[in-house]
């Protein structure tokens, strides 16, 4: 059963949210980094991207890059940037998209349930990845970007949500996407006697987006108790490193938008030569010029030679019953990518790239018509897929989902 534990965030004085609120870390390269943040002081992308305030050639993982970012984030403190909560709350997070609306619980799940399973993954992490992460967390002695996880909605926690919002929100602004972001707190005992008793009969919650900094978080707090262990002789089980930032979304809220393919060449065959071997699995359909995005699962479309096809996979062709083969991705990848493509690794083969549906399938084209050969775009993977690959131990294979709208750092910060 889910623990899930109200906190006293520390939150961004309301006049200046907007100025705060961030993308994630991890959706910007170096450059984009730098430059974002050169735009905005209060950005905290500052704080998560400590190497944009060094030279551009600086080792952005220095200890002195991880003492920056907690300089910065007690200065901001100390300076009424971030004002913490008197009482342990719970805090409902909405996002709204395009007129589409999504609201998750921000609160503190725990390393424990991680551990055991009960908060379930479906990627595997990197290294190295993780290392940027805990170095930061640790450093910080704060998670300062909230782990997207998600559960099987819940009517009594839903009740709860629409009368919450009933109330005016603490904070409410639109980012420069175009995305409105609202905060409320949930502050009254009732209200947090029930959330943390519905989550505590919830079997299994899922991690949608933020597998590193999750693992980060779990080994930042597992380090924690063996520190304390060794000077003390225990732990304290209750101390805030034993939790991790996280904003909880119920699945019917939820939508995974498509992770579209791009691949640099025909692995040496003739336009013709590989239409005919794609064949074999797939119904081959020509559209036309008009971009072709798939209705249904085991559908595709691909462009080759300035022309869009429709590509249906023949019955046989896979498992519709297995978790992970049954996957779009997995269709994709099983049938055509690996052996007439030759890509066996999309991990790690510099031919195969992948663009995340919000940018359009004109995106596809454009890529294309300027460094790459051939373009698929997908059917996106549903939560409930994503739920079953979890359910079954299993891990779905790379850039199996895009999330959108992007949750914002700062908004919430977790210390201990």
């Amino acid at each position: 059963m889910a623990t899930i534990k109200a906190f006293q965030a520390f939150r961004p004085e309301k006049k200046i949210t907007d100025r705060v609120a961030a993308l994630p870390y991890d959706v910007y390269n170096r450059e984009e980094a730098r430059e974002t943040a050169l735009k905005e002081p209060l950005s905290f992308l500052n704080i998560d991207r400590p190497e944009t305030q060094f030279p551009e050639d600086y080792d952005m993982y220095a200890p002195e890059v991880y003492a920056k970012a907690k300089d910065m984030l007690d200065s901001e403190i100390k300076d009424g940037v971030f004002v913490q909560d008197k009482k342990a709350c719970y805090y409902l997070y909405e996002l709204t998209m395009n007129g589409r609306a999504q609201t998750g619980i921000v609160a503190c799940a725990s390393i424990d349930d991680y551990i055991d399973g009960v908060i379930k993954k479906h990627e595997n992490t990197r290294a190295d990845k993780e290392l940027d992460r805990i170095k930061h967390v640790d450093t910080c002695s704060a998670q300062t970007g909230p782990i997207f996880l998600a559960y099987r909605s819940d009517d009594e926690i839903e009740k709860t949500v629409r009368k919450v919002k009933e109330n005016a929100p603490e904070a409410d602004f639109t980012s420069e996407d175009s995305i409105r972001h609202r905060v409320w707190m949930i502050d009254s005992d009732a209200d947090i006697d029930t959330i943390r008793s519905r989550f505590a009969s919830i079997k299994s919650i899922y991690i949608a987006d933020g597998h590193h900094r999750a693992a980060s978080a779990v080994k930042v707090g597992l380090m924690r108790r063996e520190q304390e262990k060794q000077a003390k002789g225990s732990y304290d089980k209750t101390a805030e490193y034993n939790f991790f930032l996280s904003v909880l979304f119920p699945e019917n809220e939820l939508m995974i938008m498509d992770y579209n393919r791009v691949v640099k060449d025909l692995n040496g065959l003739s336009d013709e030569e590989f239409l005919k071997k794609i064949s074999t699995k797939f119904e081959v359909t020509k559209v036309g010029k008009e971009a072709f995005r798939p209705t249904a699962k085991a559908e595709f479309g691909m462009y080759l030679g300035r022309e869009w096809y429709k590509l249906t996979a023949k019955n046989g062709s896979f498992n519709e019953k297995d978790p992970v083969a049954g996957l779009d991705v997995s269709v994709l990848q099983s049938n055509l990518l690996a052996p007439i493509l030759g890509i066996f690794d999309p991990k790690t083969d510099k031919r195969i790239d992948f663009v995340g549906g919000i940018r359009g399938l004109k995106e596809l084209e454009r890529r294309c018509e300027s460094e790459m050969k051939i373009a698929f775009s997908m059917y996106p993977t549903s939560i409930l897929e994503l739920f079953d690959v979890a359910d079954a131990g299993l891990l779905m294979p790379p850039k199996s989902t895009w999330f959108e709208p992007k949750l914002r750092s700062g908004l919430f910060i977790h210390r201990f």
